[in-house]
């Protein structure tokens, strides 16, 4: 039992190798071996095949391939553990053998049962070793018997022996086919399952009742009728018994039957008295053989039965008693007590007079039989004897009666006394008059008439005794009084008054006459709550009915009056439930805070009177709230839109997050997953904030996650996702990527034609939208003829508009500017463009020095083109078409000159009605890394193509 699971293993397959040893068959009847000669073979294979064909008729040819094997195995292994090598111990042939030259065809094993016993094992179908598989053997439920029938017979693939578990074999059976044909054979597998100490006895009943008789003399011996059971087998089955108390009088003895079932026997071993101690309470417990050893217990309960073994007794052996000479008939004298020590049957008492008592005085006195009760019978008058010894027994079943003497004396009294005559008003039974605790106050309760019987004395009266009573004379009539109520009674204060009319003469003489007044009981009381507010509370997601609370109303009325059965009021909702009987109350489904948090309602306690009266009290349920809901935020997905370069720590947004949970466990915490070394939320009022100003061009957009995290234990949390995109603003001015240098020039040639394109001024601007469209402009000039030359305002590009003559030769010097269409404000750049008109640069040095001069360039009043679409053609065009009409008509004959100078001076007026009021900016972007046109300080030739 404590080995591990590989010694067991170890130990499993050792023994089961040597017991199939032992027990197999000699593997080579009517087989010959196959490392005989070919010869052999063959015939052995002709054989095989006659065999294989007459098989179904011949029965000897399987007999005689039939081999058993036989293994030991314990219950309760773990897998894996081996069982036996069915190719060792049959010593078949295997490869690497004896004679490892020899070819051997490879041995397959295989069950050919399909039965329950399969379950219990794995074959290994080269090896031939059989291994325990994952499912456990328990032995105690393998081969388990009932009424005579195997549960899991052969055809099942499990034998036992017994009808019930027992010591004797429980065994697993396997049919194992073994192949090629050179060593086919039926093995008959047969696995012993060894019992192992895996159960504790187990008594079928939890209390086990045993009488014995008082008298039961010492080594009585009764069977107890539930013995212990313990499903284990041999020694591991149950072994001893023994009493964990035995109080010194009892001991526990084991008889074993034939079938080897054991018995507890309880046996006295010492005087037994009822009288003295009635029962004996212990526990018997039951030990099996294994070890360690299991054991189980059940609680014994010795009960003691009565035999009548004690008679009556009396306490005194004489009484005395004195007796008025004037007592009237059935007075109470004395009662005479005796004690049986015996139960039941055997304590019945009969009080009886002795044969020695007179006829007279048993006349005079009358004996009870039952209650042993004295009085007196007749009138006591001159004649009657004053002294009367009664000899009184007290009989039981077969005892010797106790003995008990009354002594009577009888005292003679020379004047009778008063008469006390009652007359009943209210009802009245054996002298107990009956009054309901509602009646009205002055209730007549009886009429007494006081009376001398000698007529010799004047006779008065009283009431005794304490109660809200009054008796009172009764006019006109002498000697007639009245009894009556002079408050109203009252059940619950008081149910019972004795009260006294004493009688008296004027010898001094009293008579009482005791009357007792029994209080009735009315459906006077409602019931009435411990508490009219029942505050209750119970955490949400409760179990369906869910105890609450136990309603109590108490009525002081009795009887059926003062039975409480409660009930919801109306306004209860249906899911709660009140029991009618015990006020119990539930909650029949489960309760959800969020849905509702306080509930009130109303119960009523209704008595059993009629009519029936009742009470009501209100209970009001808080719904305590548990962390089951996750913070939920507003938007899965929300959108921010914020101008780029929004100051640090302003507010981007406000995320919207609530949590229907209360208290600690509604309170919500906010915070960044990612970017949180840019973006910051705060906990409190989920305002999303930048640290930084943010730059649209260094990145457009920001995708957050937010997660929000409440404060239950365990916290739930929930994710939104964050989408920031930045809006563009004008921050950028154009950049200007060509020309490089506001001292680079280019040589242009006089030949070149007008309209050719000479250079371009190329810039980007890094912002978006209308804030990135580049417009270019000249804003300045200065050469021979400045005006020779344009810009196109969409694409930067420098044309020719003019021939070039001979004195338009020299350096031309344009001042461009690269303004962006931003709003409010456009930014803009400039750049110098230097032309130099000539046929050849002869002196460079010359040029250079040129350009090092600071520039008188005048700055055009022009107004900036925010219209891509229109050409600046058209807009000269259309300045000048009024002068040009009015040449025209002045000059008809010249139209060709005219118009020349025309178109010139129109020229020099629509350049200066468009410039802008422009500030005069010269700046020189470079870019390294942009190089849209290969530059080279040496000037460039435009050509006339």
């Amino acid at each position: 039992m404590g080995s591990g699971p590989e010694e067991r293993r170890r130990a499993g397959g050792e023994a089961g190798g040597q017991l199939g040893r032992s027990r197999q068959q000699r593997p080579g009847m009517g087989l010959p071996s196959s490392r005989g000669s070919p010869t052999a073979r063959s015939s052995l294979q002709h054989l095989l095949l006659f065999l294989l064909f007459v098989g179904p008729f011949n029965c000897f040819a399987s007999y005689s391939r039939a081999t058993e094997l036989f293994y030991s195995l314990n219950e309760g292994l773990p897998a894996g553990v081996l069982i036996g090598s069915l190719a060792r111990d049959l010593q078949l042939p295997t490869a690497g053998g004896q004679h490892p030259a020899a070819p051997q065809p490879p041995l397959s094993f295989t069950l050919a049962s399909r039965g329950l016993g399969e379950q219990y094992v794995q074959l290994d179908n080269r090896s031939g070793e059989l291994h325990t598989s994952a499912v456990e053997i328990d032995r105690e439920a393998l081969c388990v018997e009932s009424s005579g029938a195997t549960i899991f017979g052969e055809a099942a693939g499990v034998s036992s022996s017994s009808s019930l578990p027992s010591s004797e074999s429980c065994l697993l059976l396997l049919d194992v086919l073994v192949l090629p044909q050179e060593y086919f054979r039926l093995v008959k597998v047969k696995i012993a399952i060894q019992d192992v100490n895996d159960n504790a006895p187990h008594f079928p009943v939890p209390h086990i009742q045993l009488s014995v008789p008082e008298n039961a003399p010492v080594n009585t011996r009764l069977a107890i009728e539930h013995p212990a059971f313990d499903p284990d087998m041999g020694t591991n089955g149950v072994q001893i018994y023994r009493l964990r108390d035995n109080y010194g009088v009892f001991t526990l003895d084991v008889e074993e039957n034939e079938s080897g079932e054991r018995t507890p026997y309880l046996i006295v071993m010492g005087a037994l008295d009822r009288e003295t101690r009635e029962e004996y309470v212990t526990v018997i417990v039951a030990e099996d053989g294994g070890t360690p050893p299991l054991v189980g217990s059940a609680t014994l309960t010795i009960g003691i039965s009565d035999i009548n073994d004690n008679c009556p007794q009396f306490s005194d052996s004489q009484i005395n008693v004195t007796l008025y000479g004037n007592s009237s008939l059935g007075t109470h004298m004395a009662t005479v007590h005796a004690v049986d020590m015996d139960l039941g049957s055997n304590a019945q008492i009969t009080y009886s007079y002795s044969q020695k008592v007179p006829q007279p005085s048993r006349d005079l006195f009358d004996l009870d039989e039952s209650t042993g009760a004295i009085m007196l019978s007749s009138k006591v008058d001159g004649d009657t004897p004053r002294l009367h010894r009664l000899i009184i027994l007290g009989n039981g079943p077969g005892c010797i009666p106790a003995v008990i003497t009354v002594l009577v004396t009888i005292i003679k009294v020379m004047m009778r006394p008063p008469e006390v005559v009652p007359r009943f008003i209210a009802n009245e039974a054996e002298g107990v008059v009956y009054l309901k605790e509602l009646e009205p106050v002055n209730t007549p309760i009886a009429f007494f008439t006081i009376k001398d019987p000698d007529e010799k004395y004047k006779v008065s009266c009283y009431l005794d005794g304490d109660g809200p009573f009054r008796l009172s004379p009764y006019k006109p009539y002498n000697n007639e009084y009245l009894l009556e109520t002079t408050k109203p009674l009252d059940y619950e204060t008081q149910q019972l008054y004795e009260i006294s009319v004493v009688a008296w003469n004027s010898e001094g003489f009293h008579v009482n006459k005791i009357i007792k007044v029994q209080v009735l009981d009315d459906n006077d009381n409602s019931p009435v709550f411990s508490q009219q507010l029942i505050e209750l509370s119970i955490e949400e997601n409760n179990v369906p009915n869910a105890f609450l609370t136990k309603l109590h109303a108490t009525d002081a009325d009795s009887g059926e009056r003062g039975q409480v059965s409660y009930f919801l009021g109306p306004d209860a909702p249906s899911y709660f439930a009140l029991d009618k009987t015990t006020g119990v109350l539930t909650v029949s489904t489960q309760l959800d805070r969020e849905e509702k948090e306080k509930y009130r309602y109303t119960v009523k306690a209704v008595d059993s009177g009629f009519p029936p009266r009742e009470s009501i009290a209100t209970v009001t349920i808080t719904v305590l709230d548990k962390n089951d809901n996750s913070p939920r935020f507003i938007n899965k997905d929300f959108s921010f839109f914020v101008p780029e370069n929004f100051p640090g720590f302003g507010e981007i947004g406000v995320i919207s997050v609530t949590d229907a949970d209360a208290g600690q466990n509604g309170w919500v915490a906010l915070s960044v997953l990612n970017g949180s070394d840019i973006f910051v939320i705060d906990t409190g009022k989920g305002v999303l904030r930048a640290k930084v100003s943010l730059d649209r061009e260094q990145q457009s957009s920001y995708v957050l996650w937010i997660e929000a995290v409440d404060g239950g234990d365990p916290a739930l949390s929930s994710t939104a996702k964050i989408t920031i995109l930045l809006l563009d603003i004008n921050d950028n001015p154009p950049l200007v990527l060509f020309p490089q240098s506001n001292m680079s020039y280019l040589l242009v040639l006089p030949s070149t034609l007008p309209g050719s394109p000479i250079t371009e001024v190329y810039a980007v601007d890094k912002d978006t939208g209308m804030n990135a469209v580049i417009a270019y402009s000249i804003i300045g000039r200065r050469g021979p003829r400045p005006e020779s030359f344009r810009i196109d305002p969409k694409t930067g590009n420098i044309t020719l508009e003019e021939s070039l003559m001979q004195n338009d030769y020299g350096l031309y010097r344009l001042l461009v500017k690269v303004s962006d269409h931003g709003y409010p404000e456009p930014l803009h750049s400039t750049v110098m463009v230097n032309l130099f008109v000539n046929d050849t640069v002869s002196n460079e040095s010359y040029i250079e020095s040129l350009l090092r001069r600071e520039p008188d360039i005048s700055i055009e009043e022009k107004q900036p083109q925010i219209s891509i679409e229109p050409t600046h053609k058209k807009m000269e065009s259309t300045s000048c078409m009024p002068t040009l009409v009015a040449l025209s008509i002045i000059s008809l004959g010249s139209i060709a000159l005219v118009t020349g100078m025309s178109i010139y001076i129109c020229l020099r007026k629509g350049k200066k009605h468009h410039r802008a009021d422009e500030n005069l900016e010269v700046q020189i972007p470079l870019n390294g890394r942009i190089n849209l046109h290969m530059l080279e300080k040496k000037p460039m030739e435009i050509s006339n193509i």
